[in-house]
């Protein structure tokens, strides 16, 4: 079956079709969607869940935690402001180690105000626990949160994943999807199996206060569940593409690049921008790659290290970290120390959903390329 909608509807009917029993709702633009198309399905009778509507954005994400502890597959999506005031929340259902799926619609964060695309809302959100995800198309939406829930309730994960994609330029731009039945949904997400729950019958102490010794082991823990996150999602994307026939590439996507010079490095709807200037560049004669980063955090070490002998990276990004430049050019910079003979560049563009072309990304490499590039460029900016 083949639907055609906007990324907000997309990510809606792929929450519907891992069937969560639990949904807390705030809206918040450019996710709003989300949450009212939810809402439709509940009130149609589509979605067998409880949904239930809170006062804030921290409170959605508290209210998840709660149904999540009862042993229950929960969901909820926010953005920008909205993801900032859960944050307290990110930690604590990080810590608590439960298997929660959420969608950020990537925004801007003001003041000034402004509601368009800009990855600096997640990413500022990168040392909570949370597994990170994002997407460059309708398809890989879809994919991505039923795929989410396969990795986050495996047994030795059980960690929260935040599945973004960006603003406007993703959730509001109608795209194909290609929908499997939901039995072979089921097949591939069968019900949650929770390894622990809160049940009144089996009482626990839950969230305790812990002692000195024991602490730091438990973040230990949370820190390996992320790893394996990492090492088993290239198993759940093969899986999905051998039942379904969809691939977007595993912790990256690689275009082009079995004999790249130079490879741009890009993520969520940057990536698909940078397809086209792979086309334009190698018809010009340049032997340029892409390496699109789907799994953020954590990040692709290995991947990368891979890919880096001899190469230039161009890193492409739409977010930062302000004092410290573009936060997957310091991550990469950082993943590479000590590993590999390479060249870095980076170029921060399109914050606040100010449009970056496929030209401009052609003009970033030639500018790598013609070692006129600096280790960090602000692009396109208006003084």
């Amino acid at each position: 079956m083949i639907m055609i909608d906007t990324g907000d509807r997309i990510a809606a009917k792929a929450a519907q079709m891992a069937r969560p029993e639990f949904i807390a709702a705030y809206p918040i633009t450019p996710q709003t969607v989300i949450v009212e198309k939810t809402a439709d399905m509940v009130e149609s009778g589509e979605l067998d869940a409880e949904y239930v509507r809170v006062e804030s954005e921290h409170s959605a994400m508290t209210a998840v935690i709660g149904a999540a502890a009862t042993g229950v597959r929960t969901f909820t999506a926010t953005s920008a402001h909205g993801l900032a005031l859960m944050h307290e929340m990110l930690h604590w259902a990080a810590m608590s180690r439960l298997p929660i799926v959420m969608v950020d619609v990537n925004r801007a964060l003001g003041p000034g105000w402004n509601i368009w695309a800009d990855q600096s809302d997640a990413l500022s959100q990168r040392d909570t626990g949370w597994i990170q995800v994002y997407c460059s198309n309708g398809q890989e939406i879809f994919d991505s949160i039923i795929q989410a829930y396969r990795l986050a309730e495996m047994e030795d994960v059980q960690v929260p994943v935040m599945v973004n994609f960006d603003a406007f330029v993703l959730s509001h731009t109608s795209m194909p999807v290609e929908l499997p039945e939901q039995s072979e949904i089921d097949a591939f997400l069968p019900p949650l199996k929770p390894l622990w729950k809160i049940d009144p019958d089996d009482p626990v102490t839950f969230a305790n206060m812990l002692p000195q010794s024991e602490y730091g082991g438990m973040r230990k823990n949370l820190h390996e569940g992320l790893l394996n996150g990492r090492r088993h999602w290239p198993q759940v994307c093969r899986e999905w593409k051998e039942r379904f026939g969809t691939h977007h590439g595993d912790l990256i996507e690689e275009v082009e690049c079995e004999d790249a010079d130079y490879v741009i490095v890009a993520m969520g709807a940057f990536g698909a921008e940078a397809r086209v200037a792979v086309r334009e560049l190698r018809q010009q004669g340049m032997k340029v790659g892409l390496a699109r980063v789907r799994m953020f955090r954590p990040f692709p070490d290995d991947e990368f290290r891979r890919l880096a002998p001899g190469r230039t990276f161009v890193v492409i990004e739409r977010n930062v970290s302000p004092g410290a430049g573009g936060t997957i050019y310091s991550e990469l910079r950082s993943s590479l120390y000590g590993h590999a003979n390479s060249k870095l560049h980076g170029f921060i563009a399109g914050l606040g959903g100010r449009d970056l072309t496929f030209n401009d990304m052609c003009a970033m490499v030639k500018k790598a390329a013609n070692g006129e590039a600096g280790d960090v460029e602000w692009w396109g900016i208006q003084d």
